[in-house]
């Protein structure tokens, strides 16, 4: 089923489907993207063309098809300490900067948290911190991961990966440290797990469920939605951040002319984004932290 022919037809209808069901841009040449992951779906279907399928996902609203297209579609790999900095500069910089107020709890969101790697990273390094800076913060600390998979929620919560898995970005150390092994995988030891809780989200739908969050990380996620969408998420997760709160994006993404609703913050070669808190806006110079190393 990978090598199906899609006409430009089949290709632009499911393009604009794709989009207005979850915001995802597909490029002009992507067909082999779409036959790939959505060839065992379709055999499953009885569908012999993506029209086919389109107009059966039009045809039978309540039969899961559109889910499970989208579920094929948003399904990405990832991995440990992904570009290792943002950890980094979460542990020598931001932590130790919010643990200056005492905040009786820490929240922190992981958008987009696909299989599960992104939010276990966050919590082993908060178990780092705790461990080395003890009594600086209270381990009061949730971490909430969203993903829009329901296939990959379903394996983040059960924070059981094989041995390739593991070893993606992380440190024998780590997986020592971190990790039980159970038979041929290994699973997230519950210190770990019990700070992070796993919900089903669409970021093109509202957040004001999830409440106020001390740090977000949405990374790696921009890079797929459009000009108008990508304004949207990062005005929204403004909204979403405490006064002074922090943004992580990927490394080759940027807020660029998206959003004005954030300072930049540099330190030690790291980039973070720190939302302005408008009741010190006028009075406050812009805040660019240079740290020395």
């Amino acid at each position: 089923m990978s090598n199906l022919t899609i006409s430009s037809q089949e290709y632009d209808a499911f393009r604009a489907f794709l989009e207005e069901a979850c915001g995802i841009v597909l490029g002009e040449n992507k067909h082999y993207l779409v036959s790939s992951r959505l060839g065992r779906l379709m055999k499953e279907f009885d569908s012999t063309s993506i029209g086919d399928l389109i107009a059966k996902m039009k045809r039978q609203p309540r039969s899961g098809l559109r889910e499970r297209v989208i579920d094929a579609m948003t399904t990405n790999e990832t991995l440990w300490f992904r570009d290792n900095h943002p950890y980094a500069l979460l542990a020598d910089f931001v932590l130790p900067e919010i643990a200056k107020t005492r905040p009786p709890k820490l929240k922190i969101w992981s958008a987009a948290c696909s299989s599960g790697q992104e939010p276990y990273s966050i919590s082993m390094i908060a178990q780092e911190y705790l461990k080395k800076r003890p009594g600086s913060l209270k381990d009061n600390i949730q971490i909430t991961a969203t993903d829009i998979s329901p296939t990959m929620l379903s394996h983040a919560k059960e924070a059981l990966y094989d041995s390739l898995a593991l070893s993606r970005g992380l440190s024998p150390e780590r997986k020592q440290m971190f990790f039980t092994q159970e038979g041929d995988q290994w699973r997230v030891n519950e210190n770990i797990r019990r700070r992070v809780t796993f919900k089903e989200l669409n970021l093109m739908n509202s957040y004001a469920p999830l409440g106020k969050f001390d740090i977000i990380f949405c990374r790696n996620v921009l890079i797929y939605f459009s000009a108008e969408l990508k304004r949207d998420i990062l005005n929204r997760m403004a909204q979403a951040l405490v006064p002074g709160g922090y943004l992580f994006l990927g490394s080759t993404e940027t807020l660029a002319s998206y959003c004005d609703e954030f300072d930049t913050v540099r330190h030690q070669g790291g980039i973070v984004y720190q939302v302005k808190d408008k009741a010190t806006a006028g009075t406050a110079n812009k805040v660019n932290f240079q740290m020395r190393r």
